[in-house]
């Protein structure tokens, strides 16, 4: 599993264990892309998925990880990305993902249906800083991680950042010259990035933005703001987000896309670029 050129790269699956129960394991989601000649990058917001992505690429199956620095997971620190970055092992052809904290400031109002993975786990009791001070300025971990990120094969992702961190987090990694950094789900209500904003960071070198699936199938957006995001960003990466044991499983998600796209009067070289090239542009060592 060597090798990213795939008819789809989805840098955004969530399978278990996570915070709630999914549909499928790291190597179940392994076995479902590979039927769809696709690459699945797994996350969970329990931590670090990158173990589990190592065995399943054992066996043959073409998977990458994450690690998001929660609090339950040994918070926003270095040592924490390097741990991920070694287990994750020498030969996966896919960066490791490294995700700013998911569980920060008060829950987002979800249209999901959830069921706690494990019942002990209360997931208010692990809410963590976000990643601006009270000044509004990058905490001094959160910088650490970034640099940290520079000289580390992984991507810098922004978690749940707001739109206002998001920028911040932007303008510290165009500082370093951060080599790949991903907006998660960019015009997601919870981030706030607009079309305006994204044409705005379109010099920024190693800057990528994804929109989601599950943006979609919530309702938060449409396929004509998916049409706007596309055209206003050069490297704009569409993932799915999904995983969810009532959500559609991957084949189906791509018969979804289908569908968007036509209605987003998206041009093959623009479906193409956004499923499978950009994608795998930012995963690439």
């Amino acid at each position: 599993m060597r090798d990213l050129a795939r008819r789809v790269v989805d840098v955004h699956y969530h399978a278990g264990p996570d915070l709630y129960r999914r549909r499928l394991t790291t190597g179940g989601a392994g076995r479902a892309y590979a039927g769809i000649d696709g690459w699945v990058v797994i996350k969970s917001h329990l931590g670090c998925t990158a173990a589990s992505a190592w065995e399943a690429r054992q066996e043959g199956l073409p998977v990458s990880g994450t690690v998001v620095l929660n609090d339950l997971a040994g918070g926003v620190h270095p040592r924490v990305v390097e741990q991920a970055v070694y287990t994750h092992g020498q030969d996966s052809p896919a960066r490791l993902v490294v995700h700013l904290p998911t569980l920060v400031g008060p829950a987002h109002p979800s249209r999901l249906h959830r069921q706690a993975f494990h019942p002990l786990l209360d997931t208010e009791r692990w809410r963590g800083e976000r990643v601006l001070d009270g000044t509004g300025q990058l905490r001094r971990p959160v910088r650490e991680v970034l640099r940290a990120a520079r000289d580390l094969p992984v991507v810098l992702a922004t978690g749940h950042c707001d739109r206002e961190e998001t920028l911040r987090v932007v303008d510290e990694a165009a500082r370093l010259d951060l080599p790949r950094v991903l907006l998660t789900h960019a015009t997601h209500p919870m981030t706030g990035l607009t079309p305006a904003d994204l044409t705005r960071l379109a010099d920024v070198p190693g800057v990528y933005v994804e929109i989601t699936a599950l943006t979609l199938l919530l309702g938060h957006r449409d396929a004509g703001h998916l049409g706007d995001v596309v055209r206003a960003h050069p490297r704009v990466v569409f993932s799915s987000d999904l995983g969810q044991p009532d959500q559609p499983d991957p084949a189906t998600w791509l018969s979804l896309g289908e569908s968007w796209f036509e209605q987003a009067q998206l041009t093959p070289r623009q479906v193409r670029a956004v499923t499978a090239l950009n994608p795998a542009a930012l995963l690439a060592p």
